[in-house]
């Protein structure tokens, strides 16, 4: 029960990362590297989009 809630958690968060930098593509494989790693979404992020980090922080605690 535990997993699944937390595939559903990271599930929405990915989501919500695709929908909130829509212009940029970020395939699977990106995103499983990154998992439940906060440091490292935020880099991956920042690589694609240029964006500073305390704002991709920002938004990424919003929906979390």
């Amino acid at each position: 029960m535990a997993t699944q809630s937390m595939n559903d958690s990271w599930t929405r968060v990915v989501d919500q990362i695709r929908t909130i930098w829509s212009a940029q593509e970020f395939d699977d494989a990106e995103m499983k590297k990154a998992r439940g790693q906060l440091n490292k979404m935020v880099d991956l992020i920042h690589e694609k989009t240029g964006e500073p980090r305390p704002e991709i922080i920002q938004k990424i605690s919003a929906f979390l």
